[in-house]
């Protein structure tokens, strides 16, 4: 069967059975198939970028590894069907910190194997290699034998040491991962997305370990020296970031789902009894996105895997048919689970499966459109968790995001969502707010825009017409257009290619006859100046509502710099009614009056979306800070329980921003008297049934008044944590990180030593991570000092001492960027070489220290151009609170004084 896949006629995928089942309205949901223009084996088109010669690409790849964990290295060797497309004396491949110990190049049809050259070139990642005289076009194996090194961060084939949960001794998992440019590391290969294959793997491992892969296990064969061979299922046609493997002591818990799939969740052994959660959800949410694509998931199994460990860039990765999850984001531990990681563990996962179809089925043609996956996984995990979670009122989140991918959106730095990537550092950095949460944000404008079944319909055809292919994003508005969605690509099209986010004034309202008259116009939000004067002009979405209005919601698409759209009714006007736009809205001081005077009336997306947007604008000068605090001052104290975390947490963002010890204290007491009688109310342990939300609230109210320091909590946050001295499981639940948060934030020296003896007598990864990051949270210097010298002295693991110093950077960036500018042989270790950029600008995120924009600027200079890229946007954020802060700081005092 693999030789007819090999020729091209169709993808792994269809040697499974064409399966018919009907979803939950009757229709039926079909098990994808792969269509003879996408199945056919052709050079890569000039309109898809690639950093590989076009002469030839890979069909199919047959794999055989042998790690040695201890060593840190394996041994390997691979068999590369590929299509040469034109006579060359050279076949160029991705590789990486590999060696090549043999190389030929074997013709399909018979005759002479050539024995190849092979040349390294580290910096370009590729391996060349040359043949004695041309090859000819046609069809080729190249038979490779090669080595490489087992990492210890997070790229290509890596280690992960952890507590077994049973003895406590150091225990190490060998785990995979390859987005975007890191499966180079594991195989010579085409690692470019466009270049999809059929994988087989085989992996010789010990006897008493589990391996994963993608595809279920095939074939185990007892090797007679305490290991054993095990041989993975063929995969269907995917790009190579996506394969994967794992082995290590690990346990599996696993369920058929509705659509009899089977799903699983694997982690280390003696976590069992910790995999029901999520598990449970992968089968929940497994048929239910089968019917949204209308199409089946098209492999026979699902897993996902718990990596002991954790990484500064990301929580998981989706490799196909075999997620791998950080596992504090996949186990739920009842010691030490908080409220918000339960539901991270839900909404993760929905994000991860996502990909299974946006992503792994349809897969971006390059990196360019990598918000193609990662916009609409986070969209449609949003989608999935609130319609199982109604009660979580989940999707006043997606305001969180907006907001986080405006403030970067605003800045000079900014970029496109369909984004420039050329190199590898680019591709790397482009997994950042805007590929995610613009990407989201534009998504839910255009779903509301052309309507949810015509958006569905769309998405249908689209994966459908593109299964086991690669797209572009006009191939997306393309389907979308074909279902019926109007001015799609025109939407679309201005909100992806072109930066920035645009400002929408409401100038004037004016109401007569039972009538509301608005006067808008269009300009742009942005952190250089204020006028919202610019060149740019977008078709912008407006869903506007006056709320007497009898006909409900108007949608209107505000094309020109300046419309009038008359509305019925006479009620206060909302121009982003349901917060679905990707844009910010400034009002007149008298429409923002009358909003204020019957907020209490609005929902809480639209009560939370209208506080965040009018602090971003008083924020970044365009009005008075007044503006947003009155907003949130009116909402009700009685507020739904995730509505009054949020809030919580904006007051406690204001506290870090105020300097002088008269206005902190002065915005303590306000908060303390909005939310200590609700703490008081809910008490401070968790009650045995109560719903998830008022969990999460009592967590939320404990941690923001203790980082404003409220005695009462401070003081109980002390007495209990003091309580670990003898006892400790003393703070085992829920609350657990909560507690420790607010003790550590407060922690005397021997608050610190404590906590270290804790971590190096703890049970789990995830336990011991957790003191070891709440110790850099120490607002005593001396002690962030000493954290900085424990994270590398070795004693941590490699993923906790770098999380130990970003911890510190919280509250003492400029300590924290010394030390690491101080100490880069030692820092450098602990963070692969891709991310140290990344790493760096994350230290001062929090820096309000004029002097450090000269130290960004001159660190950038001695970067690449490609690396720089994350610095840049650190120092533009650092001149943005440098000229803002005062102002804002003044303008929340003379607030709090009017109170």
């Amino acid at each position: 069967m693999r030789r007819t896949l090999l020729a091209g006629a169709s993808s792994a995928a269809a040697a499974f059975a064409f399966l018919l089942s009907p979803n939950a309205q009757g229709a039926e949901v079909a098990m994808p198939v792969i269509s003879a223009e996408n199945a056919a084996v052709t050079p890569l088109p000039e309109s898809v970028p690639s950093n590989l010669p076009r002469t030839a690409r890979p069909v199919h790849y047959a794999i055989q590894i042998q790690p040695d964990a201890k060593a840190l290295t394996f041994g390997a060797s691979a068999a590369i069907d590929l299509q040469v497309f034109q006579a060359s004396k050279t076949l160029v491949l991705n590789g990486n910190e590999l060696t090549v110990t043999r190389a030929r190049l074997v013709p399909a049809g018979g005759g002479k194997a050539l024995d190849l050259q092979v040349a390294a070139d580290a910096e370009a990642q590729t391996l060349t290699f040359t043949a004695p005289s041309a090859i000819a076009k046609g069809r080729y194996r190249l038979e490779l034998a090669y080595t490489g090194v087992i990492g210890r961060q997070a790229a290509g084939l890596f280690a992960l040491d952890y507590p077994d949960p049973a003895t406590g001794k150091d225990v190490r998992g060998l785990f995979t991962q390859f987005e975007a440019p890191d499966a180079r590391r594991f195989v010579p290969s085409f690692d470019e997305p466009a270049y999809k294959a059929t994988f087989d793997l085989s992996a010789v491992v010990p006897a008493d370990q589990m391996a994963i892969g993608n595809m279920p296990i095939t074939k185990t064969e007892d090797l007679g020296n305490g290991t054993k061979r095990v041989t993975f299922a063929t995969t269907p046609r995917m790009s190579s970031y996506l394969l994967f493997f794992a082995t290590g002591e690990f346990e599996r818990a696993a369920m058929k789902a509705a659509d009899g799939v089977e799903t699983g969740i694997v982690g280390p052994k003696g976590t069992g009894a910790q995999m029901g959660y999520a598990r449970d959800a992968m089968a929940e949410v497994l048929p239910y996105y089968d019917d949204y694509f209308g199409v089946r998931f098209p492999l026979p199994k699902l897993d996902n895997v718990a990596a002991p460990g954790a990484s500064q860039f990301f929580s998981a990765m989706e490799n196909w048919g075999a997620i791998m999850t950080f596992q504090r984001l996949l186990l739920l531990d009842p010691k030490l689970t908080s409220p918000s990681i339960k539901q991270g563990i839900y909404s993760v996962q929905a994000h991860e499966m996502a990909h299974q179809w946006f992503g792994d089925l349809v897969t971006m043609a390059w990196w360019d459109d990598i918000w193609l996956n990662e916009g609409f996984a986070s969209w449609m995990a949003a989608k999935a968790t609130a319609h199982f979670n109604p009660d979580w009122n989940w999707l006043l989140g997606q305001i969180d995001g907006r907001e986080g991918a405006m403030a970067q959106d605003a800045l000079p730095t900014t970029h496109p969502v369909v984004q420039h990537v050329r190199t590898t550092s680019e591709m790397e950095q482009a997994f950042d707010g805007i590929t995610y949460e613009k990407g989201q944000a534009v998504i839910t404008m255009l779903e509301h825009y052309v309507g949810e079944d015509t958006w569905r319909a769309g998405l249908r055809g689209y994966m459908k017409t593109h299964a086991f292919a690669n797209t572009q994003s006009k191939d997306l508005w393309s389907a979308i257009e074909q279902a019926g969605g109007k001015d799609v690509n025109r939407i679309a099209q201005a909100f992806t290619t072109q930066p920035g986010v645009p400002l929408v004034r409401v100038e004037s309202v004016s109401c007569q006859g039972g009538k509301t008259t608005l006067q808008l116009s269009q300009g742009e939000f942005s952190t250089r100046n204020t006028t919202g004067e610019t060149q740019s002009l977008w078709p912008i979405p407006l869903l506007l509502s006056a709320q007497e209005s009898k006909d409900g919601d108007v949608q209107h698409l505000m094309t020109a710099r300046r419309e009038t759209v008359t509305l019925e009714g006479c009620g206060p006007v909302l121009v982003n009614a349901g917060q679905l736009g990707y844009y910010r809205t400034l009002y007149s001081k008298e429409a923002l009056a009358a909003l204020v005077k019957d907020f209490a009336g609005l929902s809480s997306i639209n009560q939370y979306g209208l506080i965040r947007d009018n602090i971003a604008l008083a924020s970044s000068g365009y009005q008075d800070m007044g503006a947003g605090l009155d907003l949130m001052a009116a909402v009700p104290a009685k507020v739904d329980p995730v509505m009054a975390g949020n809030l919580a947490g904006l007051w406690a963002s204001f506290y870090d921003v105020l300097e002088a010890p008269a206005d902190k204290a002065a915005l303590a007491t306000f908060a303390s008297a909005r939310f200590a009688p609700r703490l008081k109310a809910l008490g401070y342990d968790p009650v045995a049934g109560e719903p998830l939300v008022d969990t999460a609230l009592r967590g939320d109210l404990i941690r923001r008044l203790g980082a404003m320091g409220d005695p009462e909590v401070v003081a109980e946050a002390r007495r209990r944590f003091r309580l670990l001295a003898s006892d400790p499981h003393a703070l085992d639940g829920p609350l657990k990180a909560t507690w420790l948060a607010v003790a550590a934030k407060n922690a005397s020296a021997q608050d610190w030593a404590l906590m270290k003896q804790l971590a190096v007598g703890a049970g789990s990864i995830v336990e011991r991570q957790m003191y070891y990051a709440a110790m850099g949270s120490a607002k005593d210097e001396a002690l962030a000092k000493q954290t900085l010298e424990l994270a590398i002295s070795g004693t941590p693991d490699a993923t906790s001492g770098s999380q130990m110093i970003v911890a510190v950077a919280g509250d003492h960036p400029d300590l924290a960027w010394e030390f690491v500018r101080a100490h880069g042989k030692e820092t450098d270790a602990l963070i692969s070489s891709s991310g140290r950029p990344r790493f760096q600008a994350a230290l001062v995120r929090n820096s309000s220290d004029p002097a450090m924009a000269t130290k960004l600027e001159a660190f950038a200079a001695t970067l690449p151009e490609d690396q720089a890229k994350p610095i840049n946007q650190a120092l533009s954020r650092l001149e943005e609170r440098l000229k803002n802060r005062p102002r804002i700081r003044a303008q929340i005092a003379a607030w709090l004084a009017q109170r």
